[in-house]
């Protein structure tokens, strides 16, 4: 099974909805002139889901050997627009997790 296709079984999964890949775009998202990440962002459309038509999904690597890894998939509602601000919505859900913890 290709990464596509991981991906797009789990964006069905995860929203209860139909997942078609529409194209593969790269993201670089800068803070303070540093990386904070990079990486390509797979775009799907979805059917059956009440509010979004387009979901972003990739892959985060969870060490840095880069041996485990998770699936994010985030819908296309706003204020998400496009892959750059679904990778932000992540990354500032994932901070406000780990300061929860």
């Amino acid at each position: 099974m290709t990464e596509i296709q991981e991906l797009r079984q789990a964006v069905g999964r995860l929203h209860d909805c139909k997942a078609r890949h529409l194209r593969s775009e790269p993201v670089l998202e800068m803070f303070r002139g540093q990386t904070v990440w990079q990486g390509v962002v797979e775009v799907f459309a979805v059917s059956g889901h009440p509010k979004a038509k387009l979901c972003y999904a990739w892959k985060h690597r969870q060490d840095d050997q880069g041996t485990r890894s998770q699936v994010v998939t985030v819908l296309g509602v706003p204020p998400v627009d496009s892959a750059l601000t679904a990778v932000r919505v992540a990354i500032v859900g994932e901070l406000k997790r780990n300061r929860a913890n």
